[in-house]
Parts: C-alpha cells; sequence; structure tokens
C-alpha cells in the first residue's frame, strides 16, 4: 500500500471512531454516567482532529464549487445505485428494519443532492438560512421544519444547524 492509501484508510479509521465515540457518549448519559460521556466526547474531537489531518494531507478539500459537486455527486450515487442495492439485499435476508433505514436514508440523500445543486446554482448569492434536520432519518429542512417529518414520520425531532 502506499502512504496515500494508507492516509485513506486511516482517515476512514478516524472518522468511523468519532461517530462511534459521539455514540458510546451519547449511551453514557442516558445511563447517568455524565463523565465516561465527557471522557467519550473528548476522544471523539480527539479522533476528529486526526481525520482532519488525514483529509488535509490528502488533499481532498479543495474550491467550495468543487466540493459541492463532489458532495452532489456521491450524493446522487448513494441514492441512485448505492442505498437500492442495500434495499435489496435486507428485503432478500428479510431484515426488514434495515430495509426501511436505508429507504429512509436513500430518500434523503435526495433532498441532499437537491440542497447541493441549489447551493451550486446561487454560490456566493446564497440567501442566509438556517438548516434543521431530523434526528431520526437525517432529512434536512431549510428555514423551518414541519411538525412531522415527511420521510420518517417523526414528530418534533429536529436540531437546527447554523
Amino acid at each position: 500500500m502506499s502512504t496515500m492509501d494508507n492516509l485513506r484508510s486511516a482517515f476512514e479509521g478516524e472518522s468511523w471512531a468519532y461517530r462511534k465515540y459521539l455514540a458510546f457518549a451519547k449511551k453514557a448519559e442516558e445511563e447517568g454516567l455524565n463523565q465516561a460521556a465527557k471522557l467519550f466526547r473528548a476522544m471523539a474531537e480527539s479522533e476528529a482532529a486526526h481525520a482532519d489531518y488525514h483529509l488535509r494531507l490528502l488533499g481532498d478539500v479543495v474550491s467550495t464549487k468543487e466540493n459541492i459537486t463532489y458532495a452532489r455527486d456521491l450524493e446522487a450515487y448513494v441514492n441512485t445505485e448505492m442505498y437500492p442495492r442495500m434495499i435489496d439485499e435486507a428485503e432478500k435476508e428479510g431484515n426488514t428494519e434495515a430495509a426501511q433505514s436505508f429507504t429512509y436514508i436513500k430518500d434523503v440523500e435526495k433532498g441532499h443532492v437537491d440542497l447541493c445543486q441549489k447551493a451550486l446554482d446561487n454560490l456566493g448569492k446564497n440567501e442566509a438560512v438556517d438548516y434543521l434536520v431530523c434526528q431520526v432519518c437525517g432529512n434536512i429542512f431549510e428555514k423551518t421544519a414541519p411538525d412531522k417529518c415527511p420521510i420518517c414520520t417523526t414528530e418534533g425531532k429536529f436540531t437546527k444547524v447554523c
């Protein structure tokens, strides 16, 4: 393997650890173990710093226009190819919960494509808006969220991202 392959692998591992540690922190909080939660959040931030360092060395962060185009194309791929394949496999295996999860996320990814295209179309002259994210399926809304998420039908679980 080359150094670039190792950097990419290290980035993926550090990114995975970051998300996993945040999930561990949430679980520790639910159990009332606040110091453990704090430790997991600190470790997550450390892993994020590692991932960012590797990403910089990889040169994968370019101009905003290129970054949005990359994000749009990636979201289109996962919406049209990756998740449909995963849905089919989960259904064949009878794993209805995974199939439902993949379906929700596939539908959310289509919205990401649209948001990225809108950002590209208006780059530099975008209206300043807040985004709200459904904490169940990840659906993103501009400005305001509905009472109930149209994808997962969850009520009122939205986090504002400024």
